[in-house]
């Protein structure tokens, strides 16, 4: 009964080109805006005291993640379900690192879950629409 009631909401809601369509830019877009979400955590080089040099040099190291998750990105966009799978293990796998450093500053569960939430969560519903992505394509070959 529950693969039946799954192949009933598969046949509503995604079996419209618009659906299709939907899910195929939306972790694009999603990744996108978090990498430049990312991205602003990179303006913290700029300081008071440093010479032009030395602060181009740190933002450039405080943009090297960024740098990665565009890599992990146009992988993404050409192989679906590898970028897919990449974009899950990188989200939950640096979970427990990310928690654990803003804990140690912080010494609150909440914020420290509300920057896993704000960090790793667009990148891990990325992950997971573009797996949906690539097998909705796969099942509709007509429709890529």
């Amino acid at each position: 009964m529950y693969n039946n009631l799954l192949f009933v909401v598969y046949c509503v809601v995604f079996r419209t080109t618009n659906m299709i369509k939907l899910v195929h830019w939306l972790p694009r877009i999603i990744c996108i805006l978090a990498i430049l979400f990312i991205s602003i955590f990179a303006l913290d080089a700029f300081e008071p005291g440093l010479t032009l040099w030395q602060q181009i040099g740190g933002f450039l190291i405080h943009l090297i993640p960024s740098f990665v998750l565009i890599i992990i990105l146009l992988v993404a966009w050409r192989w679906e379900l590898t970028g897919g799978m990449i974009l899950i293990v990188l989200a939950v796998g640096l979970m427990p690192f990310i928690y654990s450093g803003n804990y140690a500053n912080n010494h609150s569960v909440w914020i420290s879950l509300s920057i896993i939430l704000s960090i790793n969560f667009p990148f891990a519903l990325a992950g997971v629409l573009f797996i949906l992505s690539y097998y909705l394509k796969k099942k509709n070959p007509n429709l890529r």
